[in-house]
């Protein structure tokens, strides 16, 4: 299971070959949002951008880029009804915000933020989100070296991915591997919450308790996830270690800074991935995207006449190839408004237009 102990299921659960989920996902972040790669930030959330030291060669990537990012990692030690835990956090704004994962902070009625400078402020809980797991808390201290934010929907399985937090509470430990794939999905059974966490960064790069917020980076030290999970080798598992993608991040991060919760768009629908298996079963054609299982009746997928079976292949213009690919596009859109979906239904493309519903917390 996740927590404090960023752990999942021990009792040797496999990872679900198909999964079905109630649709969710974070809205675009507000205009000057977050410090992502490129985008125009405000006064209090530009970044310096950080340069390796000339001592390091360009033959040392890992050492590299963790000499950029590793001032802007944080240990996050919280205290609550179930004692202490330790977990770690993205400096996210050099005024003071951090990012970190919702269950590590979630019901503590202290929390301390420990810099990798060695020194400490007490921290207070801005909001959380439950459904992407993600939390924003807050110092009392600016000009803080503020993480950069890359563009997670670049990534491809194969590139150097690295992890840098709290393992077993020793600060700043560094850690290497892959990216071994992208839009995965982990079912709530497997993750010891409600809710199912998707569209989520798969690495090879060793993720131990302690780990659960803080930072996956690429070679050049910008944060391209937060690590939020793992499947110990208990399970039967070996290197399986689970990231929320950093367009996610920022997405809900900017809204928890400025309203204090994240609003999530409704679709209304259960998916599984399409599978040959699956396919058969439903009987469509489709190659590839997102195979609906379940309408809920009344909500937004419904009443735009949605049916089980269909297989969603793109939002608007941007094609859709699994369901996570159909959450990052939603991502871009709001409730309330109205997107175009394209569905393979009888071997036959038809477009629907769905008014997005909101999400109930």
């Amino acid at each position: 299971m996740k927590g404090k102990k960023n752990s999942l299921a021990s009792k040797g659960l496999a990872l679900a070959a198909a999964v079905a989920l109630a649709l969710t996902a974070g809205c675009s972040a507000p205009d000057g949002g977050g410090s992502k790669g490129g985008a125009a930030v405000g006064a209090d959330q530009a970044v310096s951008r950080a340069s390796a030291p000339a001592s390091l060669p360009e033959g040392e990537p890992v050492a590299r880029a963790a000499s950029v990012l590793g001032p802007s990692v944080v240990q996050v030690n919280v205290l609550g009804a179930e004692g202490e835990g330790v977990g770690s956090g993205v400096i996210y704004r050099r005024d003071g915000y951090v990012v970190t994962n919702n269950h590590v902070v979630e019901g503590a009625s202290r929390v301390e933020v420990a810099f990798a400078d060695g020194t400490t402020e007490e921290g207070e809980v801005v909001g959380g989100d439950e459904f992407t797991d993600l939390a924003v808390v807050r110092v009392d201290r600016g000009g803080l070296p503020a993480a950069r934010f890359g563009e997670s929907d670049e990534l491809v399985p194969g590139q150097l991915a690295i992890a840098i937090g709290s393992p077993q509470s020793f600060q700043s430990t560094v850690t290497s591997g892959v990216v071994s794939g992208v839009g995965r999905e982990l079912p709530a059974e497997l993750t010891g919450g409600d809710t199912a966490l998707v569209d989520l960064v798969q690495t090879d790069a060793p993720i131990s308790p302690g780990n659960s917020g803080g930072a996956l980076a690429d070679r050049s030290g910008e944060v391209v996830g937060v690590n939020v999970a793992y499947v110990p080798p208990g399970a039967g598992a070996e290197s399986l270690g689970f990231a929320i993608p950093s367009d996610t991040v920022v997405s809900v991060a900017d809204q928890l800074i400025e309203d204090g919760e994240a609003v999530h768009p409704y679709l209304g629908v259960s998916l599984t991935a399409l599978t040959s298996e699956a396919a058969e079963r439903f009987g469509t054609a489709a190659e590839s995207g997102a195979l609906v299982t379940e309408v809920v009746p009344g909500g937004p997928a419904d009443e735009a006449g949605v049916e089980a079976g269909d297989v969603m292949t793109a939002v608007g213009s941007t094609a859709v190839e699994s369901s996570g690919d159909l959450l990052s596009a939603l991502r871009d859109h709001a409730p309330g408004e109205t997107v175009e979906l394209t569905v393979v239904r009888d071997g036959e493309e038809r477009t629907v237009d769905v008014r997005l519903g909101e999400r109930d917390v």
